[in-house]
């Protein structure tokens, strides 16, 4: 009970002698932290927009607050009383320890083929990414779902990412019957996507004639578009394509097989009541 007792009483003076320090020091460690945090999310936020990858954008954002940290550490420090010189110099031996061992070890960690906001195909999943993190990438489905896929996986798998390059090749696959005007639909299907503004002028569009199947005849018209427009105007297209030819007497075909028949071979009708 002595022993206890002296313990409180020393803890008592200590907090007697000590106590503002302590309690400053404590506030500002605390008021250092959530404003580093703010700092980071900001700083996440505005590298986004920025040309640069996602794994350097991490590696400056990990340096910042390092140094942050090493700069809170020290007020602290201070706050306390210590000396600031043993200080500085431990934090700055520290400092530059984590500093070369980001900037050192950072390009052997594996980063994902994608950042926050890309639209990609994982295996069967088909979505938009909405978060990362070490151990996990957390998209969206376009039916709503949400889907947490381990990093482990993603990295030995086969990714498709939609967003990697600006533009995206697009492809009107349209069907006309045998007795329509082959050259006219395709100076239709043409000028329709060479009208278009969002259809870039070059490569230029060009529709070929990719096969003569039973009952039709395949034409494709393509082109190219920005890739976030790449799906509005691949359905636009199409619904521009078919008001047209219909304008135009351009008949559309399903697929569908026609039978002919002979005199010869010709099925006799029964028309007795």
């Amino acid at each position: 009970m002595e022993g206890l007792a002296a313990s409180i009483e020393q803890m008592e003076k200590t907090m007697t002698t000590y106590g503002r320090e302590i309690v400053i020091a404590f506030a500002v460690i605390v008021v250092g932290l959530i404003l580093i945090k703010w700092i980071n999310i900001g700083l996440k936020k505005a590298f986004s927009k920025l040309p640069i990858s996602s794994a350097r954008g991490a590696t400056i954002r990990n340096v910042l607050c390092v140094l942050m940290l090493a700069v809170l550490v020290t007020f602290a420090a201070i706050e306390l009383g210590i000396a600031a010189g043993p200080v500085m110099r431990f934090l700055s031996i520290l400092t530059l320890t984590a500093i070369g061992m980001i900037v050192v070890f950072r390009p052997l960690i594996p980063t994902l083929p994608f950042k926050v906001g890309t639209t990609i195909k994982a295996g069967d999943l088909l979505g938009k990414v909405e978060a990362t993190t070490v151990l996990n990438t957390r998209l969206r489905t376009f039916d709503g779902k949400t889907v947490f896929i381990p990093n482990r996986i993603i990295l030995n798998d086969v990714i498709i990412n939609y967003h990697f390059t600006p533009t995206r090749r697009f492809e009107l696959k349209i069907n006309i019957l045998y007795d329509q005007d082959l050259m006219k639909a395709k100076q239709i299907l043409e000028t329709i996507m060479v009208e278009d503004p969002r259809v870039h002028p070059t490569p230029r569009p060009i529709v070929y004639l990719m096969s003569l199947n039973k009952g039709f005849v395949e034409l494709s018209g393509r082109g190219w578009a920005d890739n976030l427009k790449r799906f509005v105007v691949t359905r636009e297209l199409l619904e521009k394509t078919k008001f047209r030819f219909d304008q135009e007497g351009i008949a559309m075909a399903l697929p569908q097989m026609q039978v002919h028949y002979t005199s010869k071979n010709m099925p006799q009708l029964n028309t007795e009541g």
